[in-house]
């Protein structure tokens, strides 16, 4: 039998158990381990969803195929369940860098647009800060360049 709530299609435990080929106990076993977590009616009557039912695949499909025990199929979800939250916060990272990376793009075109002499970056050279040079004694020729000891 299936309910509606919100939109979403629900699946009730005597539906799932007979398209899956899976005794009930089977179900109940799953949500007491922890591996499925179906919603409850006020009456406490369990309510699969379609993400519940592929959680449920995922799991027939360890135990089945693979022959992975409880445990491990524990295990191997949770370790989905980590990857996941992951790939969720390197997303949010790469957005966050996609972000700056163009708003620095723009601050530099800014920069370019309104300098004095325009030149790339690429051309400029950095060079050390010198100390003050010495003062020219007072009536030096400062039109000579200083010669140099040998």
């Amino acid at each position: 039998m299936t309910a509606k709530r919100s939109g979403q299609a629900y699946y009730m435990i005597s539906a799932v158990a007979q398209k899956y080929n899976i005794h009930p106990q089977t179900l109940r076993l799953y949500e007491r381990e922890g591996l499925l977590k179906p919603s409850r009616t006020e009456g406490n009557t369990r309510l699969y969803s379609d993400n519940d039912l592929e959680q449920l695949e995922t799991i027939l499909s360890l135990t089945r195929d693979l022959g992975v025990n409880l445990a491990g199929v524990e295990i191997i979800l949770n370790m989905r369940q980590k990857i996941e939250a992951m790939q969720h916060e390197v997303n949010e990272f790469m957005d966050y860098v996609k972000r700056e990376l163009s708003r620095g793009i723009g601050d530099w075109e800014q920069r370019l647009s309104t300098a004095l002499v325009k030149s790339s970056p690429s051309h400029l050279v950095r060079t050390p800060p010198e100390a003050d040079p010495p003062a020219a004694p007072a009536g030096a020729d400062l039109t000579e360049e200083p010669r140099r000891k040998a």
